[in-house]
Parts: C-alpha cells; sequence; structure tokens
C-alpha cells in the first residue's frame, strides 16, 4: 500500500490555486472570479468539504467575486430536502454566505439540449449493453477498450431511442447514451463515457417531468458554464476527468469555458467520512446520528462545540496543495483549543463530586467569591461564586495514600481552594463497602484569596463548587471514535467498526457545575477549570442539563495508545 505523508505541523505552502487564478486575470483570460460549491445533497457534509467551502467562498471572498451553492441533483434516488437544508446550515455556520441557490436541475433542458447536440454531430450514440458489457469493453489502464457494436449506429435511430428513453418507455439498465470519443484514449474517462441514464424515480425538485438522468461528469462542467463559473476548483480525483470536462466544453462550442483546477482533499486520521460508512455506522446505532459529536461531520463538530473560527484555521494552517497526505487529528484539536482558550467563559464543575464539609466553617454561613471571567479578555470583568461550609471535589483530587509529587487535598498536605481559603484534612467518612463519601477539612480564616499573613504557599490549588449552589448535569466525555489512523482503509464495514474506540464516549451522571450555568444556551462553550472545555448539548432540558466535552486542556489522545 501507498505510503501516507502524516502532517503533524502547521504546513502553509503558497496557494498555487490563486497563482493561476492571478495568472489568469493578468492575461485577459477573465475579468472577474466567480467559484462554485458543487455537494450532492445525498448525506452530511464533513471534514473535507469544511475545506473545498473554505477554498471555493474564500477564493471568491479575495478576487471580490461570487460563488454560487449549487446542488448537484442528477441522481433523485439518492438525494433528499433534508440533505439540502444541513448543507445550508453548515455553510452558513462556517460563516460564510452563497450569493445565489442553483441547482444542477435548473439547467436540466440546457443539458439535455446539449445531448441532443452531440446526437446530432454523430458525437453520442445510444448503447443497448448490458453494464457489464460496458465495463468490460472500457478495457484496463494498460489494455485499450473496445468499440460497442452500437457505436456507429444511425444518428436519427439514436434521437429515436434517446426520445423513447425520455418518455419512459425504456427500461432502467436497458439503454445509455453515450458520447464517441476515443475507445483508445490513455485517459479511460475519455473512451466513451456514459452521459445520460434512464432512472425512473420522482425527483425533489422536478417530480416526474424526467426519466432520463444525466452523468455528473457531462452535468458537471455544462452546469459550471451555464452558471458562468470563471474557475472550476474541486479535489484531486477529478484530475483525470479535467480531459472530459474541456471535451465537452469545446465540442458544444461553450464561450468562455470555466477552468478546472484540483486540490488535495482533507484526509485526517482517525475520522471516517465514506457515506457508505457512515451511514452504516448509524444504521447500526454505533453512533447517535449524522451529528454525533464524534462523528467528522460538520454537524457533529458544531455539536461537540468546536468552533466554525477555529475549523477556518485548521483548513488555513494546513493550505492548498496537490500533495496527498494524512493531517493529524492533534492538529484539529490544537486549532480548537487555541480559540476556546482566548475565547471561552471559565466555570468551575465537579465531573466526578466528592463532598468535602469544612468543620470549622460556620454553619450557615456563605461568601461571595470573584473568579475571572475570562483572564485573556480583562475586559469581561469578573463573575461571583457562592463559598459554603460544604462543597464538592473531584474523587483524584484527594487520596489517603497519595504517590510521590501528589500536591492534591491528603493527610499531609495543605490546599489552596480556587479563589477562596487554604484547607487541611481532618477525617473521613466510609461506606460500608469502604468507599470514601465525605471528607473532613478545616480551613484558615487568613488565607481567603491565597495570602496569609505568614506568607506561605502550598503547590496544589483545587476547583470546587458550594454544595448549597451549584447544578446537577450529566457531562458527556468524547474521544476520537477510531483507534486505527486510517479507519477508511479498511476492507469492509464490519473490519472498521472493529476497530472503534471503546473509549470514545464516557458518560458521567450526578455532576456538580456552577449554578449560573443553568442559563446557558445550546451550543455555548465554557471551560471548566483544569478539566477541558465543554458545550452544551442540544439533549438538554431545564430538568437535565447536558454538556459534551469539546477538547481536553492538552492532546491526551496519543499517550492512551
Amino acid at each position: 500500500m501507498e505510503e501516507k505523508e502524516i502532517l503533524t505541523e502547521e504546513v502553509k505552502p503558497s496557494n498555487f490555486i490563486h497563482d493561476f487564478i492571478d495568472e489568469d486575470l493578468k492575461e485577459g483570460v477573465y475579468d472577474h472570479v466567480q467559484t462554485r460549491f458543487p455537494p450532492e445533497p445525498n448525506g452530511y457534509l464533513h471534514i473535507g468539504h469544511a475545506k473545498a467551502i473554505c477554498i471555493d467562498f474564500g477564493t471568491a471572498e479575495k478576487y471580490g467575486g461570487k460563488c454560487n451553492l449549487r446542488l448537484d441533483d442528477t441522481n433523485p434516488t439518492k438525494e433528499d430536502v433534508e440533505y439540502v437544508d444541513a448543507i445550508k446550515e453548515d455553510i452558513e455556520w462556517l460563516g460564510f454566505k452563497w450569493d445565489n441557490v442553483f441547482y444542477a436541475s435548473d439547467y436540466f433542458d440546457f443539458i439535455y439540449e446539449c445531448a441532443l447536440k452531440l446526437i446530432d454531430m454523430g458525437l453520442a450514440y445510444i448503447d443497448e449493453s448490458t453494464p457489464d458489457e460496458i465495463r468490460e469493453m472500457r478495457g484496463t489502464l494498460t489494455v485499450a477498450g473496445t468499440e460497442s457494436p452500437y457505436r456507429n449506429r444511425p444518428i436519427e435511430e439514436t434521437k429515436k431511442l434517446f426520445k423513447d428513453m425520455t418518455d419512459g418507455k425504456v427500461d432502467e439498465g436497458k439503454m445509455v447514451l453515450r458520447a464517441k470519443i476515443d475507445m483508445s484514449s490513455s485517459n479511460m474517462n475519455m473512451r466513451d463515457p456514459i452521459i445520460y441514464r434512464v432512472l425512473k424515480a420522482t425527483h425533489h425538485r422536478t417530480g416526474d417531468k424526467w426519466c432520463v438522468y444525466p452523468m455528473y461528469d457531462f452535468a458537471h462542467p455544462l452546469s459550471d458554464a451555464k452558471e458562468g463559473v470563471t474557475h472550476s476548483l474541486c479535489s484531486l480525483e477529478f484530475e483525470n476527468h479535467r480531459p472530459l470536462y474541456d471535451w465537452f466544453l469545446k465540442v458544444l462550442e461553450i464561450p468562455n469555458p470555466p477552468r478546472q483546477i484540483e486540490f488535495a482533499r482533507m484526509n485526517v486520521n482517525y475520522t471516517l467520512t465514506s457515506k457508505r460508512k457512515c451511514l452504516k455506522l448509524v444504521n447500526d446505532n454505533l453512533v447517535s446520528g449524522w451529528d454525533d459529536p464524534r462523528m467528522a461531520t460538520i454537524c457533529g463538530m458544531r455539536r461537540r462545540g468546536y468552533p466554525a473560527k477555529a475549523v477556518r484555521d485548521f483548513v488555513d494552517k494546513i493550505g492548498v496543495s496537490k500533495a496527498y497526505s494524512v493531517i493529524d487529528y492533534a492538529l484539529l484539536e490544537s486549532c480548537v483549543r487555541d480559540y476556546l482558550n482566548e475565547n471561552a467563559d471559565r466555570a468551575m464543575a465537579v465531573l466526578r463530586p466528592l463532598k468535602v464539609v469544612i468543620d470549622n466553617y460556620p454553619e450557615g454561613k456563605t461568601e461571595e467569591i470573584e473568579v475571572d471571567i475570562n483572564p485573556n479578555k480583562p475586559e469581561k470583568g469578573k463573575k461571583t461564586v457562592v463559598f459554603s461550609r460544604e462543597i464538592f471535589i473531584e474523587q483524584d483530587d484527594f487520596s489517603l495514600n497519595p504517590p510521590g509529587k501528589y500536591f492534591r487535598l491528603c493527610p499531609e498536605k495543605e490546599v489552596r481552594l480556587k479563589g477562596a481559603y487554604y484547607v487541611r484534612y481532618a477525617s473521613h467518612e466510609e461506606d460500608e463497602n469502604g468507599n470514601i463519601t465525605v471528607v473532613h477539612c478545616t480551613y484558615d480564616p487568613e488565607s481567603r484569596g491565597g495570602e496569609t499573613p505568614d506568607k506561605r504557599k502550598v503547590k496544589g490549588t483545587l476547583h470546587w463548587v458550594s454544595a448549597t449552589s451549584c447544578a446537577t448535569a450529566t457531562v458527556r466525555l468524547y474521544d476520537r471514535l477510531f483507534l486505527v489512523e486510517n479507519p477508511s482503509d479498511e476492507e469492509g464495514v464490519s473490519s472498521f467498526a472493529d476497530n472503534l474506540n471503546p473509549e470514545s464516549l464516557t458518560v458521567l451522571n450526578n455532576c456538580k457545575i456552577d449554578a449560573d450555568l443553568v442559563s446557558s444556551k445550546v451550543g455555548d462553550t465554557f471551560q471548566f477549570m483544569r478539566q477541558g472545555y465543554f458545550c452544551l448539548d442540544k439533549d438538554s432540558t431545564k430538568d437535565n442539563i447536558i454538556f459534551n466535552r469539546t477538547v481536553g486542556l492538552k492532546d491526551s489522545f496519543s499517550k492512551k495508545l
């Protein structure tokens, strides 16, 4: 198998797409720039589409041009309005706005007329061979194709049969319309490609008007041309299709034809973007849906709490190239972490709570402790949290028999409660199974804010929440969905499922959070001190608050492998 380069650091090559456009504008090939983003509405967009969106829309923005959204709805058996709506939402969430929304179906009449023109020119014919026979005729990369026995049928006969196909008189798979190009071409895409087939399915926009539909390779260049696209930007797998793209435009004498430019796809390790395999994940309930926060879909990243700006920064850091590479998922997480560190408000939350009673703190007394809303944005000021005699800390922040260099609460050490007081261990309570249920401490009343008259310092600072002023929440800890770097390389949908990370989701109930987090809105993101970054999930209700972990404070996944 081909060895794949894995990029673990920022790579910012020159943007060769813009170099080509600069050249075209300088030479007067075009006097403006117009691009398009042309997804097929047969599924949800993923991280790879995010790169294409940024390139298509970003290029138009740079040159003061236009970028249209064009839905490639040429296969009615796989397309749905649900996907159209999701695509629009994802583009807007990423921060882009199309100039117009078009559909390939808007051009069906034009594309059909172009097919008739090819027939009249003797450059298209009806082939009644079976799909297997046509596949066999194409030959191989080293063996030339063979001509169809129907290749030289009379033009009038082809026109009649094409009309029969159009009128619904031909069953699916019985006939196709093929372009007549060159069966001996070294480029297999030029070996008389199919340009129309019969599909007796209701289209989500045109209804039952059509029962013949154009193939992508035919519809795409004609849609670009009809729409006025100057630069058709697409991923590298279409590089070998470019001669066919140009051939259709040339023989049909399309004025001011677009220029196709290809770039490398976005390949990120530990992710899956194959729609077929993602659909199996959904259908087999291995994930909760297309927007499961572990999915590499844009809606999944949005639900997990990834900021749109961080995703755009990630695409920008990777740059645009033609070289095949696999991007390290840690780079995406790093962009998310950097953005949230700068912009996320701080909050205290205890995910695995252990009750602490401060024995010498007055019963019934509470204090307001000031903490920074965001230390990176001092203009946001401070907020107050309630301190009381009973608080919660993390279970991992207490140990009766601590290991070496343990600077949290234990019998031998004094620790500081964030923004509050120094405390010392006094005693503890256990249940019938020997599990510690309550830790008793004493506090130093003169240590509020971390300053004491004797200027003593402690190494451990713990976050906490007041037992009398907190809310209970469910927290979902998400990690990468797969244990292998390239799950798409697995042979089948069953084999890649065997490589799911069993720790990709951990659900914690009875977590204790700042009381003011109850008023958060879906998608609001916070740094839970010492824990990571979390956002409020769409499943959250007033009576069942749910937060998703977006990303940890540092990359820990590689250490687990």
